[in-house]
């Protein structure tokens, strides 16, 4: 797996990274969202260089301009719910791209810390020979990512996959390691620490999906 780390390298990137963290900030839901979709935007910018382009000829009112454009067709996959921000803001800049959405989420069924993912809902485009880039904000134990991919893969074979996340735990990029295809590029905002012992991301930021959405039951 090839991954990218975005934030080695200072830039207005890291800035909403700590807004997005900062307690006395996130009590602004609307500003916890749109900061996670200028996330994405920039995140989308990185891994357009990565893409594959095409030379064309555009027609100005004054002449002809020679160009290149995107060749490749993208679908882009959230996971729900803590994905749909920042599926907005790679959609704003891949805005000819198809979309998918999967829920993914951890179930107890013991009512303690054990937990499995389950994976319900679903709405993808058509993926085959197509780019599929899979948004979700938090890469923790990597569990959820490998259950959606593997649900992924049932509907056809993608040309290529790029999972974006924004925070990852070292032990969520084990288990992708493990468990994806070779294949596979993994664009990574920032680098946390560790999970802790109810495997949440350390230092983290919390809940993504309450924090954009507000408390589930």
């Amino acid at each position: 797996m090839e991954i990218h780390y975005l934030s080695e390298n200072n830039s207005v990137l890291n800035h909403f990274l700590g807004q997005i963290r900062d307690i006395k900030v996130q009590n602004d839901s609307m500003r916890f969202r749109r900061n996670i979709e200028r996330i994405g935007e920039i995140m989308a910018y990185e891994m357009s260089k990565s893409l594959h382009y095409k030379a064309v000829e555009i027609l100005t009112p004054l002449g002809i301009k020679k160009t290149t454009e995107i060749a490749d067709q993208l679908v882009l996959c959230s996971i729900l719910r803590a994905g749909l921000t920042l599926h907005q803001g790679f959609l704003n800049y891949f805005d000819n791209a198809e979309n998918g959405f999967i829920s993914a989420y951890r179930h107890h069924p013991n009512h303690d810390d054990f937990f499995d993912i389950l994976v319900e809902y679903q709405a993808i485009a058509d993926i085959n020979n197509k780019n599929v880039l899979l948004l979700d904000p938090m890469l923790a134990t990597g569990q959820s990512i490998v259950a959606v991919f593997n649900k992924l893969i049932e509907r056809g074979t993608p040309k290529e996959i790029h999972i974006a996340v924004i925070i990852a735990a070292p032990e969520g990029i084990a288990h992708l390691k493990e468990n994806l295809p070779d294949t596979c590029h993994l664009w990574i905002a920032s680098l946390d620490e560790k999970l802790n012992d109810k495997s949440y991301i350390i230092p983290g930021l919390g809940d993504a999906g309450d924090l954009a959405y507000g408390n589930k039951l």
